[in-house]
């Protein structure tokens, strides 16, 4: 997780423009809508990895860099990077663009945790074919 890094990471997971709802007083987007944009990005990703169900179980090493305006465009950028019998570690970084006149910044990066689950919540295996699939791009880097 460079600093110099100019372009995101990943793959493109979830989009979606700041509405006036999600300021706090002085304007800026709360941290925590951000975040929860970056668990949906995440989810997604890796709900269609695992085939099924999965839930958010830790957040780490969280670094808010600029903040975001009300009509910013973020995207999120997810990244699997490492797969276990039950649970995937993902990069989630968020870039945000406001319009076409400046480039795109990034907002924020975490990496995130989640565990695939059956329809009870308890902890299932992740399909072999989904990690041989991972490790086969994984050996191509």
């Amino acid at each position: 997780m460079s600093e110099s890094l100019s372009k995101p990471e990943g793959t493109l997971s979830l989009q979606t423009i700041a509405m006036p709802a999600d300021t706090n007083w002085s304007g800026d987007v709360f941290g925590g809508w951000i975040v929860s944009q970056m668990d949906l990005a995440g989810a997604i990703h890796a709900e269609r990895f695992s085939k099924g169900r999965c839930a958010t179980i830790s957040i780490n090493q969280m670094t808010f860099l600029v903040p975001v305006k009300v009509g910013d465009v973020i995207s999120c950028y997810t990244k699997i990077l490492k797969v276990g019998n039950t649970s995937i570690q993902m990069q989630i970084e968020v870039w945000d663009s406001h319009d076409d006149s400046r480039l795109p910044k990034r907002v924020t990066e975490g990496v995130f945790t989640f565990v695939a689950v059956d329809a009870q919540g308890a902890k299932r295996q992740i399909p072999e074919q989904s990690k041989q699939r991972f490790l086969a791009q994984v050996s191509q880097v």
